[in-house]
């Protein structure tokens, strides 16, 4: 169901991959005083840092620009303002400007592009996402946790080939490298909606947490090719 586990030779001197590694400590390091990026806020969304619990949305990554708040292998926005022509529409220029490729759920389109039959999970319509990863791209989110303490998250993903993430904490490496499961599968006749094969991780990965504020760190290990929607924090059982 899962399709096939994606490729470990990129990942050849890295920690041993895990599927929902925990950390033990999110040591306060100095990193929040220092940090320059902010939470992510439009006219919309009205900001603040993302709540845990909660689904902490991707697309929401931090304000602060290339190397701050994220890092993208070029400066092109390949979704937002280009694959989605500017029109006006809040979902086709979201962040079109940045270089963190974003794109959006669509529905009801002929052929069906993200409400296919191929997906494990339907996503909700016009679902922003995070797009065209590459390995060694990163992305910052500052979170809020109601209590210190572990949650678990699962992740709302496409990946047409499998990859593999790493989360940071405040800075500092909270996970080994998580594997993620390709979302293939072969009975779809159209190639290009390998990358529209929705799936929830249910147990994706478990952090510990300080209270209050802070920042989550994304990278992207291995493969890249992947959609990023949401994290869906709970308190860990």
């Amino acid at each position: 169901m899962w399709g096939s586990f994606c490729r470990l030779s990129t990942l050849a001197g890295l920690l041993p991959l895990v599927f929902g590694a925990a950390v033990l400590g999110a040591p306060q390091n100095g990193f929040l005083a220092q940090y320059k990026g902010t939470p992510y806020h439009d006219s919309r969304y009205q900001g603040g840092a993302q709540k845990i619990p909660g689904k902490v949305m991707c697309a929401y990554y931090d304000l602060g620009g290339e190397g701050v708040a994220y890092h993208d292998s070029d400066p092109e926005n390949h979704g937002s303002g280009e694959l989605n022509k500017p029109d006006g529409s809040y979902l086709n220029e979201f962040r079109m400007h940045e270089g963190v490729d974003i794109s959006y759920t669509k529905f009801g389109r002929t052929p069906p592009i993200d409400d296919n039959p191929f997906s494990k999970v339907m996503p909700p319509a016009d679902l922003l996402y995070v797009g065209w990863t590459e390995a060694g791209e990163w992305f910052n989110i500052t979170v809020d946790a109601a209590k210190a303490g572990e949650y678990t998250a699962g992740l709302l993903y496409t990946s047409n080939r499998g990859g593999a993430l790493l989360l940071d904490v405040n800075g500092e490496p909270a996970t080994g490298p998580l594997a993620i499961r390709s979302t293939f599968d072969g009975t779809d006749p159209l190639e290009w909606r390998q990358y529209h094969h929705w799936k929830l991780a249910p147990n994706f990965v478990t952090l510990r947490l300080p209270k209050g504020k802070s920042v989550l760190t994304v990278r992207i290990l291995a493969e890249g090719h992947m959609n990023l929607a949401t994290f869906d924090f709970r308190k860990a059982e």
